[in-house]
């Protein structure tokens, strides 16, 4: 990684406890949630969350943090970004 790539990059932090709360922190933006499914854009790239009866407690934007209940299955993270390439689908971004 090249030293500019490292200075540009901010922190990113994922607490999961007993897989039933999480605390986020380093987040862009929240793309979409429901019960199933919570895809967020953070400083690491996008984030998706899967469980059920997943919620979205409280919401930061300014300070870049969310915390989230329910019961959380997987955690998977994608190297791609939101405003990387204008007009390609975010799901196919997402499955490369």
């Amino acid at each position: 990684m090249r030293m500019e790539e490292r200075v540009m990059q901010k922190n990113h932090k994922l607490v999961v406890n007993n897989r039933k709360t999480s605390m986020v922190t380093g987040v862009i933006d929240v793309l979409s949630f429901d019960l199933n499914e919570i895809l967020l854009e953070t400083e690491q790239g996008m984030m998706m969350v899967k469980g059920t009866d997943l919620h979205v407690n409280r919401l930061s934007l300014e300070k870049g943090e969310v915390d989230l209940s329910g019961n959380i299955d997987s955690i998977s993270y994608s190297d791609v970004h939101a405003g990387a390439k204008q007009g390609e689908n975010l799901l196919s971004k997402l499955f490369r």
